[in-house]
């Protein structure tokens, strides 16, 4: 049975109403679809301040903006954005190509072509999340797109001169400092100044992702992806220190992002809570972290590792850290997360910047149906078919026009019998002259 030390809050600090949301973001797009540059510089000068004479960084505004950045940040950027390509290399060299021959001069198969143009969206806002840029660029550079257009909000009115770095050096052909639904707008409907591309890519608030809801199916998206969300499973090896930072790390992303503490032992929970009230007085982000862990926070206690498993899975967060004593278990019992962290040398906030996996992962509870952004997702696996051998053609031209006929669909029925004509002589009773040409 399980025993819950601390629920969410009844009455949640929650973002804008959906509704809300949801008609400004329309108002926005169908603004820059009939105005287009227009409309995307009144909405960058009303949200961001944000109105240059030309949205796109040119190549000495790039120079210059990455020379002002520390050797040490542009090292670790470097390095995370290698640890990231690494990564999706080896996923690239697990897709394999595919031709079979299933009858006698039928071969069927797959190709993975990589998409022509990707939109990457990199959060500002309060924080500059430069990592979001190894994630999108990075990684559908390593997939063979084969342009890849940039943007990211300025912060307070300044250009983010660490994004812009990670955006240039992940290889971004284009970076245009705009933010918000407009930058999203901009990039799947195409303006004066930015064409249009094929798929959007990257996190963001409750309008940018409202924005890309709205705009799937004019572009491909990456995912939906709402606020963050972490999970600790530990048993009672856990150091509870570790699982009170941990569980807070993720907290300051924002006041809705949901942090949930399972554990099998009742004393490891009353410990992370009480590190938990120690630890919060004094973060720095503490005005986002406390809101979420006060009315998002929860710890359960139940009675073994496999209720935890069992009761972990029904959330489907978003991340999952293992803490106990055999942390690779958990692989064995666990089928829903957008990514897992296994054991106390591994942290969610490894995965957020540094590691290599990816970190655009499926949030409320979609990892139940989709993994995370991966190099696969900008690829567009398509079929190909070939017949050669007359016998074939002739067998599955048989075949298809009785199959046709059974829907009633004529006209593909009739494409097969051609065949069977053409190859074996079948007669072709309802063309008018039987068929002779």
């Amino acid at each position: 049975m399980t025993k819950t030390l601390k629920s969410r809050a009844e009455t949640s600090t929650e973002g804008p109403q959906r509704s809300d949301v949801s008609e400004s973001v329309a108002k926005i797009i169908e603004a820059v679809r009939t105005e287009g540059d227009s409309a995307v510089r009144r909405y960058s000068a009303q949200f961001d301040g944000w109105e240059p004479e030309s949205f796109q960084l040119t190549p000495e505004q790039i120079e210059n903006t990455i020379a002002q950045v520390p050797a040490q940040v542009i090292e670790d950027i470097e390095f995370a954005q290698e640890q990231v390509r690494t990564f999706a290399s080896h996923q690239l060299s697990s897709m394999r190509e595919v031709e079979v021959e299933t009858l006698p001069g039928v071969r069927l198969g797959h190709k993975h072509i990589p998409l022509d143009t990707v939109g990457a969206y990199v959060p500002g806002g309060r924080y500059p999340l430069l990592a979001s840029a190894h994630m999108t660029v990075a990684t559908a550079k390593a997939a063979g797109v084969g342009r890849v257009v940039a943007c990211t909000p300025p912060i307070r009115g300044e250009i983010p001169a660490a994004t812009v770095a990670a955006m240039h050096l992940a290889g971004a052909d284009e970076i245009h400092l705009l933010g918000g639904v407009q930058a999203l707008a901009a990039q799947a409907l195409g303006t004066e100044t930015i064409s249009k591309v094929d798929l959007l890519a990257g996190p963001g608030n409750a309008f940018v992702a409202e924005a890309k809801r709205q705009l799937f199916g004019e572009v491909g998206i990456d995912l939906f992806a709402g606020p963050t969300e972490t999970l600790v499973v530990a048993d009672r090896h856990a150091d509870p220190f570790v699982v009170a930072v941990d569980l807070l790390s993720q907290a300051e992303h924002g006041p809705d992002s949901p942090a949930v503490l399972i554990t099998t032992s009742r004393e490891l929970g009353q410990s992370v809570l009480e590190h938990v009230r120690r630890l919060l007085p004094d973060m720095p982000t503490r005005d986002f972290a406390e809101p979420a862990w006060r009315d998002h926070g929860e710890v359960h206690v139940v009675p073994d590792l496999e209720s935890a498993y069992e009761l972990a899975d029904s959330y489907a967060s978003e991340h999952v850290q293992i803490l106990t004593e055999e942390p690779r278990q958990a692989l064995e019992h666990m089928r829903h997360y957008g990514a897992i962290f296994l054991g106390e040398g591994t942290c969610v906030s490894y995965g957020d910047k540094v590691i290599g996996t990816n970190h655009v992962l499926p949030t409320r509870g979609a990892a139940r149906y989709t993994g995370g952004l991966w190099v696969g997702k900008y690829l567009k696996t398509v079929t190909y078919q070939e017949v050669s051998d007359q016998a074939s053609s002739t067998h599955l031209g048989r075949i298809c026009g009785r199959a046709a006929r059974a829907e009633y669909f004529e006209g593909h029925a009739r494409s097969g019998d051609v065949r069977a004509a053409k190859y074996a002589e079948d007669p072709l009773p309802w063309a008018p002259d039987g068929g002779d040409r």
